[in-house]
């Protein structure tokens, strides 16, 4: 089917042909369906291209068991970009138990099978098989995080940089759409691919006596990084402590009779520059050749949002977004905002509600402090964990505005936070307006928080506050609730065997959910992912940040104990939790007293059923209150891969 109305960019070579073009400047392919939407990296990149003046076609998702598909074009005239999707093509088809998942969120219908395990190599492949010595770049969260050598939990080892594997030519890691129109500009002017090393932002292959075009951090060799731990962690360390556009230097693998270079970051995106990004002429759904299909569910949760930063100075050790889009962050002006906020209303099945205005984390508009902006983020300390930095600035003033501004649009009638606020950066802010304006204005039932767990240790190695913080902000949260007459919960994330977990600490965090009432009916295994420091603790027992070693939890049925613990209500849990308390020797927590975790064998259910949601106390009469409550995480985030937060959320750009 041919679309003549030039909404999306062409899709097949009747597309093509309708806008009389011979051959695209570049064949974009790409492992998710099409979706032009701006929370969509390959939507982001080509039209970033085509306002550049390139020619760009799209292949969604080709049959990748021959190279036929890949030939739908012709040879384009500069090149094939390509990336696995909005995730890892991995994390997209397995759980946490290696499990294949039933249902593809980025996929026309949801179903699986639309691309290949290792999307981004096998495209490679066939790529070469079609055409030889066509440039190939790379790009998206799949190239992005698995730049290095890297720890791959499926396979269980240490595997080589995707660059190496997949044959390509260069690849781009971050925020791509500067590294990208420069390559396109080398590329334009004749410049060889195989002669393209001095771009920030990317990463070639080179012969170890090749010039290197910036001063390199350290050097380290692929066979010492797949056997020897500490070596891996180190060089994790070094990778990490050179992800800043302005201190960051070059890194160097060696791989036989090959370096592999990756240069600096390329800076991020000023405000201008983003502005214009989202301005572009975005269809903001999915390719109508899916209606039939019944559409692309991953657009459900975006397509009435606003992504309004970029960029997150959390920096918790169990996310890839340190990694992969930067501690720096940067934001869009009001105006931008506001701008498509007026083209969402005028979406035909937009109902008054702004789902989201958010990003990676929904409440930071700017850069920590004012050292980052000159000097770059620090190297040996985080801003916010765990203790807050005394640099940090903390003010959401112009978050206010830009929701205010954004309530004001005609046809809006609710504006939302779900995309999960910084509840530490939040108290830091002397000034409660924004949370007395976030309580009264925008949540939506629920707001997502994650405390994660309530032992030091576990937090500490995961980079986040002390559980005190979180028990401040609730309490703060559920005060304000009351006075402003609502019914409202937090839907707390909680993840059970990250590094640092023991099994007397999940006896602790399984104490401290019954003391508070809470239940919780999802739980969320730490899922090791590469391009994340806690998945280094994971495989070296060692934090890469610090040196130190940390106790892991590798052993399976150790697993389910500490899970089965943190849903201590389940019937099902029980035995369980019997085996996981007599083994810490708190058999004390077996009986029939309110304290009990569980009631002895025999018993036809827990020592108590708990409440899924937690009731709030008044400050003062520290009294029950049915006004608000925390409650469980989504059904649904156990087995989507939108649960595994360590990809990041709206962050998949090339």
């Amino acid at each position: 089917m041919t679309y003549t109305d030039f909404t999306f960019l062409p899709i097949n070579r009747a597309d093509m042909a309708a806008r009389g073009w011979d051959a695209p400047d570049f064949v974009y392919v790409t492992g998710d369906a099409y979706v032009d939407h701006p929370s969509f990296g390959a939507s982001i990149i080509s039209r970033v291209l085509e306002a550049a003046g390139y020619r760009v076609a799209i292949l969604s998702q080709p049959d990748y068991k021959s190279c036929d598909a890949f030939r739908e074009f012709g040879r384009p005239k500069l090149g094939f970009l390509v990336t696995a999707g909005n995730i890892d093509s991995m994390v997209a088809h397995y759980t946490v138990a290696k499990k294949r998942r039933t249902y593809d969120y980025y996929s026309p219908g949801g179903k699986m099978g639309n691309r290949p395990d290792r999307a981004t190599i096998v495209y490679c492949n066939r790529i070469r098989e079609a055409y030889g010595d066509v440039p190939i770049v790379l790009g998206g969260l799949e190239a992005s995080l698995r730049r290095f050598a890297h720890y791959d939990y499926w396979d269980d080892k240490v595997r080589r940089s995707i660059l190496v594997d997949s044959r390509a030519d260069i690849l781009t890691y971050g925020m791509g759409e500067n590294i990208l129109l420069r390559i396109a500009e080398l590329l334009s002017r004749g410049v060889p691919i195989k002669k393209i090393r001095d771009v920030r932002g990317t990463v070639y292959l080179a012969k170890p006596e090749d010039k290197i075009h910036y001063p390199v951090a350290a050097e380290f060799d692929y066979n010492d990084l797949k056997t020897d731990k500490r070596r891996y962690a180190e060089a994790f360390g070094v990778q990490y402590k050179n992800q800043d556009a302005i201190t960051g230097r070059a890194i160097v693998e060696h791989y036989d009779n090959k370096i592999l270079v990756q240069n600096p970051p390329m800076p991020p995106l000023e405000r201008e520059e983003l502005d214009r990004v989202y301005s572009l002429p975005y269809a903001r759904t999915y390719h109508p050749s899916y209606q039939k299909d019944g559409g692309v569910p991953g657009i459900e949760e975006v397509q009435f949002s606003i992504t309004h930063n970029r960029g997150c100075f959390g920096a918790c050790n169990f996310c890839a977004l340190a990694f992969h889009q930067g501690r720096t962050v940067r934001s869009r002006s009001i105006e931008s905002c506001v701008a498509e906020a007026e083209q969402i209303v005028k979406l035909p099945t937009f109902k008054g509600y702004i789902h989201d205005v958010g990003g990676p984390t929904a409440n930071f508009r700017y850069p920590a402090c004012e050292q980052q902006i000159k000097n770059g983020v620090c190297t040996n300390r985080k801003c916010l964990a765990p203790t807050p930095c005394k640099n940090l600035k903390a003010d959401h003033s112009e978050y206010i505005k830009l929701l205010e501004h954004i309530e004001s649009v005609k046809g809006v009638k609710k504006v939302f936070i779900r995309s999960g606020i910084r509840f530490d950066y939040l108290l830091k802010d002397t000034d409660d307006t924004f949370f007395r304006k976030l309580v009264r204005d925008h949540v939506s039932g629920q707001l997502k928080v994650a405390p994660e767990h309530c032992a030091a240790g576990v937090l500490d190695a995961m980079g986040k506050p002390h559980f005190e913080v979180y028990e401040k902000f609730r309490g703060k949260f559920f005060d304000l609730t009351h006075q402003m007459g609502k019914e409202q919960y937090l839907v707390p994330y909680l993840m059970s065997s990250h590094p640092g977990s023991t099994l007397n600490d999940a006896v602790d965090l399984a104490i401290c959910l019954k003391r508070d009432g809470y239940a919780p009916e999802q739980v969320q295994d730490f899922y090791p992912t590469p391009g994340t420091a806690s998945t280094v603790m994971y495989y070296t027992g060692l934090n890469p940040l610090t040196g130190k070693p940390v106790h892991v939890t590798t052993d399976y049925h150790e697993k389910q104990l500490q899970r089965a613990l943190l849903q201590y209500n389940r019937p099902a849990n029980a035995p369980l939790i019997r085996e996981a308390l007599r083994l810490v020797g708190r058999t004390d927590l077996i009986g029939n007293r309110p304290e009990c975790l569980v009631r002895p064998e025999g018993a036809s259910r827990p020592a108590d059923k708990g409440d899924h949601r937690q009731k709030s106390f008044d400050s003062k009469k520290k009294k029950p209150s049915s006004r608000a409550a925390e409650t469980n995480r989504s059904s649904k985030a156990e087995h989507s891969p939108k649960a595994n937060r360590s990809q990041g959320r709206k962050n998949r750009h090339r």
